[in-house]
């Protein structure tokens, strides 16, 4: 069996989850609702406050679709109940950006702003505190999407090796590469 996909997935209180014949999942939670369409070859179980997962043979496909299926319904369990929060820091000087509702405006050293339209299931919040780098913050129910959008607004400025400027995670470490040393002789 899979070490992941063998696990059962406890539901917390509030919590709801409805399977239906064409392997649909849905979770439905305080934080909102979430819909995932399951492998037909894996099999998805309710009973009590679990849900079970099973395959029906040992190939190796069928062991990839039931760990990846156990660890997104249990994500979707998660994200109802708790939520996901990622936060990301722009490092450099004059990097800036603000939150208005669902569009995030950012000022990256570029000519121009970026202007990012945010789905109605993310929200985001802009913080810049005086002598610190300023940090945005990303609120969602679904992890995927909100894990989508990090990667998109990473993509805008990656950071570079050896001034380490760039948009990164809080708390990531990056690897920085020595500058060109001259010989002085």
């Amino acid at each position: 069996m899979s070490r992941i996909g063998k696990l059962p997935i406890e539901l917390p209180a509030k919590v709801e989850v409805s399977i239906s014949p064409a392997n649909e999942v849905k979770v439905k939670g305080p934080n909102g609702e979430l819909v995932q369409k399951v492998d037909r070859d894996i099999t998805v179980s309710l009973e009590g406050n679990k849900v079970t997962l099973s395959r029906p043979t040992e190939q190796k496909r069928h062991k990839a679709m039931h760990g990846l299926y156990r660890s997104l319904i249990n994500n979707m369990v998660n994200g109802v109940s708790n939520g996901f929060t990622t936060n990301l820091e722009l490092v450099g000087v004059g990097y800036k950006a603000t939150a208005n509702g669902n569009i995030l405006e950012f000022s990256l050293g570029y000519s121009h702003s970026i202007f990012l339209v945010l789905p109605s299931e993310v929200s985001a919040t802009a913080v810049t505190e005086k002598g610190k780098n300023p940090i945005v913050s990303l609120k969602s129910n679904d992890k995927q999407l909100i894990g989508q959008i990090a990667a998109k607004i990473r993509s805008f400025r990656k950071v570079e090796p050896y001034k380490g400027k760039g948009i990164r995670f809080v708390g990531e470490s990056i690897r920085r590469k020595a500058g060109k040393t001259s010989a002085k002789k």
